[in-house]
This record gives C-alpha cells, sequence and structure tokens, in this order.
C-alpha cells in the first residue's frame, strides 16, 4: 500500500466520526490533513453574525485555504454520510474541494458511494475511488 498524503473534506455535522478514520489511516502510514476548522467548527457560525460581509470574506478565505492544501496533498478523502435525510451528503464546500482535487490531478476518494442529486453527474466525471468504508482501499 502508498503511503500518501490525504486532505479529509466533509460536512462539519460529520466531525465526530474523523478521529476513528485519521486513526485508522494513520496506522497505515498516511499522513492526514484535517477539514479547516475541524479544531473549533464553530467559527463559521461566529463570522456568520457578524455579517454577510465578513461571512463572505472568511468564505472565500477558506476555500483559497483549501486549494491551497489540496496542493500538497496526494489526495481527498470525502465523508460522505446522511445528513438530513439525504443518503451520502456532499455539500457545497466539499464539492468545491472536490473539484479542486480534480483539477489539480489528485485522487478522489469517497467514503460511501456517489450520492444522487443535481451534481452527480458531475462527481462521477471527478472519478473519484469510492471504498464503501474500507480505508485499506486508499492508496
Amino acid at each position: 500500500m502508498k503511503k500518501m498524503k490525504i486532505f479529509i473534506i466533509c460536512s462539519k455535522v460529520f466531525y465526530d466520526k474523523i478521529p476513528d478514520i485519521k486513526k485508522t489511516l494513520e496506522a497505515g502510514g498516511h499522513q492526514i490533513t484535517l477539514p479547516n476548522s475541524y479544531d473549533d467548527p464553530a467559527t463559521e457560525a461566529r463570522y456568520r453574525d457578524l455579517g454577510t460581509q465578513e461571512h463572505a470574506k472568511w468564505k472565500a478565505g477558506m476555500l483559497k485555504r483549501s486549494t491551497d492544501v489540496i496542493e500538497i496533498n496526494d489526495g481527498v478523502l470525502v465523508l460522505n454520510f446522511e445528513k438530513n435525510g439525504i443518503k451520502n451528503y456532499i455539500g457545497g464546500a466539499t464539492f468545491l474541494e472536490m473539484y479542486d482535487a480534480f483539477r489539480l490531478n489528485k485522487k478522489i476518494f469517497l467514503y460511501n458511494d456517489i450520492p444522487d442529486g443535481i451534481l452527480r453527474d458531475e462527481i462521477v466525471g471527478f472519478s473519484p475511488l469510492v471504498v464503501n468504508g474500507d480505508l485499506d482501499k486508499v492508496n
């Protein structure tokens, strides 16, 4: 198994699943980069409370930071679980991070199957490797 530098990307509601996944990947020799606001998931809410302009500025900075982080990693692991009744949910920011990984020729791993929805065709076009929870396939 090739040892890789992996950036974990997902919705904030899935952050509770990260520690076990990170531990498993690191046990396999991978180097893990955590999501941008992982250490303080409430950051976005604080910026949203400051007003539309401040939130937009913060969000733009986070999207640019994600691109920089993707550039220095070998690939991304998308954690896509059920959210609000949507199976294998992938939100807007995560989709954009997947697009950056695609654009930068990085590997894209999906923890679960590609979700149905309006972005399905685009996600299929990224040619992600669906691991279906088998982290040994991240290589």
